[in-house]
């Protein structure tokens, strides 16, 4: 039997106004304003250290620099979401906790938190911040949801890209929390930050080093007129000179499987579910996410133009065109991943 939990209402600012809630990736103080400038209902960001699964160099936002992007971000009506998505170190939980209240003191509108241990920090000592369970936390069924909701208060959950429409809506109909789901942007075949694949062939972990498929780590050449790319000592693809290489990440990596060669586990192409925004607004939906927040704020700004487009159209019960998104993915190419196929 099914167990259907209840939570409290969220709030009246959190109530989704006759349209989804565009949710843009801000890696920088200039790419933050730039989602705002270009129609971003909320952004997403985190601290420039461990507590962030993006922690790149010459990214994020220092607790001064967070302060005034959520002032900025409030005086323009749009929210902040502040990502503390990876897992503390055992015993070590400092860093992870001051994040927390650094939200709260800055007035940020909602952690997106993934550890369990965490959110109890969160939920005893921030009572008034809201709490988004982190796409890391790869909760896909009612019953883990729940106990988030339940346990915690957690106002929404982030899907894992491993979900189609009809499992999004069947869901919804038994949760008592918002969902966001991405719509643009890289695309994580396994469970959300959790590859093995990934972490075998490099050593870190996509969890706490933020990666899949580090830059450190690849390696692109010419051998016999082709150009190869490796992910440290495996070599992932080989294609004929002349012709685009893609980034080379294990899932969309070329193998050999009953005498075939060819992208066993995804094509290397972008999550594009534009289309998709009205059966994903009917299956009960809150929230779009692009994916993105080591990108550049040119990036930024060209793929929230298009979506608010997209989005807008939508709203106003017109056709929505996806051709502007093609010039922004990965090799030129779309794929609509989970949300309508299943896995080869």
């Amino acid at each position: 039997m099914t167990t259907t939990y209840t939570a409290p209402a969220p709030s009246a600012a959190w109530k989704p106004k006759g349209r989804l809630e565009l949710v843009c990736p801000a890696g920088t103080p200039a790419a933050m304003r730039a989602a705002i400038e270009a129609g971003a209902d909320s952004v997403y960001c985190g601290f420039a250290d461990e507590t962030n699964a993006r922690n790149f160099p010459g990214l994020n936002f220092s607790p001064a620099e967070m302060a005034e992007g959520v002032a900025h971000a409030h005086k323009r009506g749009v929210k902040v979401l502040v990502a503390v998505n990876t897992f503390p170190r055992a015993g070590e939980p400092g860093a992870w906790h001051r994040a927390i209240d650094t939200i709260a003191e800055c007035g940020g509108d909602a952690a997106i938190v993934a550890d369990i241990g965490l959110l109890d920090y969160a939920a005893e000592k921030h009572p008034r911040l809201r709490l988004h369970l982190s796409v890391q936390a790869a909760a896909a069924n009612p019953e883990a949801i729940g106990f988030y909701v339940e346990r915690f208060g957690v106002k929404r959950v982030v899907l894992p890209r491993v979900l189609t429409v009809a499992e999004i809506a069947a869901l919804n109909r038994e949760i008592a929390c918002e969902t966001e789901v991405f719509v643009f942007g890289g695309l994580c075949v396994m469970a959300e930050g959790r590859c093995s694949l990934s972490s075998y062939a490099t050593g870190c972990s996509p969890n706490m080093n933020g990666v899949c498929s580090p830059p450190s780590h690849i390696t692109y050449a010419q051998e016999r007129g082709e150009f190869v790319s490796r992910l440290g000592e495996f070599l992932i693809n080989k294609v004929p000179g002349g012709q685009p290489m893609p980034y080379p990440t294990l899932c969309k990596g070329r193998f050999t499987a009953n005498g075939e060669t060819a992208h066993i586990f995804e094509d290397p192409a972008s999550l594009d579910a534009s289309l998709l925004i009205p059966p994903l607004a009917d299956a009960g939906v809150t929230a779009l996410k692009i994916e993105g927040r080591q990108r550049s704020r040119s990036y930024t700004d060209a793929v929230v133009r298009a979506l608010r487009g997209a989005l807008d159209a939508h709203a106003r019960g017109l056709p929505i065109d996806s051709r502007p998104l093609m010039a922004l993915s990965e090799g030129a190419s779309t794929t609509r991943g989970a949300y309508q196929k299943t896995w080869r």
